[in-house]
């Protein structure tokens, strides 16, 4: 019996001293984007137990959200959210372009998915050669998806809200002024 009470001690000293190392981390619940604002129903607490020197590393639930807290990089839903992933607007380079599309989106298009960004030219005047298709944008993340409530067939309407750097929005904004068409490609992975 002394035994068992000795191995049943050890084993709730082991419990005991996990439970002491955990820490309370912020953990995303949906997908966040960079330039979305981070308040507290964009997050849940889990405790978790972390290597040494990987505390630093993840946002601490122990001490309340900054104010102007926003996303500066993707972070998955259900992921720790990475302390490089929080900091203010004034952090941020890119804007948000919405991308009409002539056809619904993939179902791999979702807030937080990466996705290229391709022109397609218009067809040209009789005569004239046709231009190929060109890469405006790769790896831009989603930040909205809108998709038409009721929709027979086509997208009507259908548009991929993406973040653009800004060194990036010149060539982006001319192709939308331009005739032709836009698509977003999902980036596999």
């Amino acid at each position: 019996m002394r035994a068992c009470g000795a191995a049943l001690g050890s084993r709730v000293s082991w419990v005991g001293s996990s439970a002491q190392s955990t820490v309370p981390v912020y953990v995303a619940r949906d997908a966040l984007v960079p330039g979305q604002r981070i308040g507290p129903d964009d997050v849940r607490v889990a405790d978790v137990q972390l290597a040494t020197g990987e505390l630093e590393h993840s946002v601490r639930a122990d001490q309340p959200l900054p104010d102007d807290a926003v996303a500066v990089r993707v972070v998955g839903k259900d992921e720790l959210v990475p302390a490089t992933a929080v900091g203010s607007a004034a952090d941020l380079d890119v804007r948000s372009v919405a991308i009409p599309l002539e056809r619904a989106p993939s179902r791999d298009v979702t807030v937080g998915a990466l996705v290229d960004v391709w022109f397609s030219p218009a067809p040209p005047a009789a005569g004239d050669e046709a231009q190929a298709p060109r890469q405006l944008a790769e790896a831009l993340p989603v930040a909205e998806v809108a998709r038409p409530e009721r929709s027979l067939g086509g997208s009507g309407g259908s548009a991929v809200h993406v973040l653009v750097p800004q060194d990036e929005l010149p060539e982006v904004l001319a192709a939308l002024a331009s005739d032709g068409t836009l698509d977003v490609v999902p980036v596999p992975g």
